[in-house]
């Protein structure tokens, strides 16, 4: 066996280095989270490469004593618990006091910060975790860190890292996740002397998600505000239609830190469920607040994971805050037509028929110019409503000639587009069962959509999808009823499961019973299937219970296991569905179109494809130029 060592300060300080700093994105993580735990209210980045050659980080914040400097470098010296009691209700973004020596070990350190009872600051320069001085110096109140070569020291650390681009998208992606859980911060991002991220401070997460996201996402978000038993649960999830290929828009913070949790993510997800299509993701900022005695936050190095105490709960808190916050309006896509194009002869006065057929779009406004004129738009648009409703016209405001476009927008540009808002404000909703009877059915389009006309919108509704819909809460609501029959399948079954899949099955087999399959075991890990509910014998029987019991599998479900394979069963029968390119007479088409507005929640398919999309009357007339 070798000789066993035992290390230098040095070389430990470099091995902890590497538990907390990754790359650049991870300093900038710990300077931050330091000047909010010391009461910032602006917070300045600024980069070059990426990081990799330069990061200062600027804040207001209370400071650090003089007396105190040194001993923040230390390994395991922190301001934020005394004892490991304090570690059961940690309130702080930090507090495992490895940051800074982590962060000096592998790189040059400048600090120069203030206190606010004090009359003049300090400056310390630390290299390579020894220090180089310690002096006073004028400064303002707060801290600021100047990190040079990061890495210069550890040079098989160095060449791991990616380009600047790639190292400074990363900074990038955690400011924007520390803007969402701080919107009381005003934060300002400047990456090689160009500022890419700036946030007001004003404490309105719906102003910082606007500056990030920009106003199409920003108008089509709604608040949460939920408490459940272990959970508060507050912020914006997006309408069905705001939504990615990746999880790129979900954020959640607990205690103001983010985090990664699959329980939060599938209860999002599963919330989202019955109005998005399989594999996209919804658009989510949740603050999630609880007893600090009921998360562990000590389960990670880089705190990017935590724990919870009642994993069960939490996930039914996160799903009831966003599945009763999606059913409060309705989910009918509105459609708006392309903008129209131009010919060339169209622009110069020429007859469009001896023209050539050279297409060309208008130059879309400036930025400034669409917000005025957005904002312009909805001026008029709520005066008409006023003026309907009360007959008094107060003056619209116009634009006037030569008048620059003004930065100061009032905070309706963050407000839903008129499209949306169109159907909600002046109409009442398609989807309730007095429409049945005075909706006007108009005919049915490519053998596969239905025309629907309801006062000042044109509603079409997609056959299958509405049939799917139809199929699946009838049979659920037969199952929960356990109005079923037996149908018994000669030959049986055999089902040879692994032993994770048999002790799933033995420990539900009563709830499959009940449901009316006939399941006997048929040898150690194999079971014999003779009976499937009636309503299923038409389907794969084998792939069915397979996939229920990967069903059963997940780790977390908000549901008991017999509603889950209630509503497995229901979404495996909406094979029996009509298919698009099959005539229905307008007899079968009414029947259908009145049991889907009978439904609660008719928008999507059990597959979360829409089943109706909408074009109001106004907005085919603005198409036909009847308006402007």
């Amino acid at each position: 066996m070798a000789k066993i060592n035992v290390l230098d300060q040095i070389t430990i300080d470099k091995i902890a280095a590497g538990e907390v700093v990754e790359r650049p994105a991870s300093i900038v993580k710990e300077l931050v989270e330091n000047a909010i735990d010391a009461g910032a209210t602006t917070i300045t980045v600024e980069i070059t490469d990426g990081g990799i050659s330069s990061i200062r980080v600027i804040d207001d914040g209370e400071g650090i004593a003089e007396e105190d400097i040194r001993k923040a470098f230390l390994r395991h010296s922190t301001s934020k618990i005394s004892d490991a009691g304090d570690l059961t209700t940690i309130a702080t973004l930090g507090f495992r006091g490895e940051a800074l020596s982590s962060i000096a070990a592998i790189s040059m350190v400048r600090l120069t910060t203030k206190t606010h009872d004090r009359d003049y600051g300090s400056l310390y320069e630390i290299n390579g975790g020894s220090e180089a001085s310690l002096s006073q110096v004028g400064a303002p109140n707060g801290t600021t860190f100047e990190i040079q070569q990061i890495f210069y020291n550890t040079p098989a650390r160095r060449k791991f890292l990616k380009t600047p681009i790639t190292e400074a998208s990363h900074i990038s992606d955690l400011l924007t996740r520390l803007s969402l859980s701080h919107p009381e911060i005003s934060f300002q991002f400047i990456n090689n002397n160009q500022v890419k991220l700036h946030t007001t401070g004003s404490g309105d997460l719906k102003d910082v998600i606007y500056h990030l996201y920009g106003r199409e996402v920003a108008s089509n978000i709604r608040a949460v505000t939920f408490t459940g038993k272990n959970l508060q649960v507050t912020g914006y999830v997006g309408n069905p239609s705001i939504n990615r290929g990746n999880r790129n828009f979900e954020n959640f913070f607990v205690g103001g830190r983010y985090i990664k949790s699959n329980l939060i993510s599938k209860a999002i997800e599963d919330a989202y469920k019955e109005y998005t299509m399989q594999h996209r993701y919804p658009f989510a900022c949740l603050l999630l607040s609880c007893d600090p005695e009921l998360v562990d936050v000590n389960v990670h190095p880089t705190k990017m994971e935590v724990r919870f105490a009642n994993t069960q709960q939490v996930y039914e808190d996160v799903y009831e805050a966003v599945h009763q916050t999606l059913k409060i309006e309705e989910h009918i896509p509105q459609v708006e037509a392309p903008l129209p194009v131009k010919t060339t002869a169209e622009n110069s006065g020429e007859s469009v028929l001896n023209a050539a057929p050279t297409i060309t779009r208008e130059a879309p406004p400036a930025k400034e110019e669409r917000d005025l004129e957005y904002y312009l738009e909805e001026m008029k648009r709520r005066v008409s409503a006023y003026h309907e409703k009360t007959q008094v016209a107060p003056p619209i405001p116009e634009r006037e000639e030569g008048v620059a476009p003004s930065w100061s927008m009032p905070e309706v540009i963050r407000e839903k587009p008129e499209v949306n808002e169109q159907l909600n404000l002046f109409q009442e909703k398609f989807i309730q069962p007095k429409a049945a009877s005075t909706y006007q059915f108009i005919g049915q389009l490519f053998e596969t959509y239905w025309l629907i006309q309801y006062q000042e919108s044109l509603y079409i509704i997609d056959q299958h999808a509405a049939h799917e819909k139809v199929l699946y809460e009838k049979t659920l609501k037969e199952m929960r009823n356990r109005d079923y029959t037996t149908q018994m399948i000669s030959p049986p079954i055999v089902l040879n499961l692994s032993m994770k899949e048999a002790q799933l099955l033995q420990e539900n087999l009563d709830s499959f019973l009940k449901i009316g399959f006939e399941i006997e075991a048929f040898g150690p890990d194999s079971y014999k299937v003779s009976g499937v509910p009636g309503n299923l014998f038409s389907v794969g029987k084998k792939d069915l219970l397979l996939e229920m019991l990967d069903e059963l599998s997940e780790e977390f479900n908000r549901r008991t296991t017999t509603s889950l394979i209630d509503e497995k069963i229901a979404s495996i029968s909406c094979k029996a569905a009509v298919k698009g390119n099959m005539q229905l007479n307008e007899k079968e088409m009414r029947e259908l179109i009145d049991e889907l507005l009978k439904l609660d929640n008719p928008y999507h398919c059990p597959h979360g494809r829409p089943t109706i999309i909408a074009m109001t009357k106004r907005e085919i007339e603005k198409k036909f130029k009847r308006i402007v």
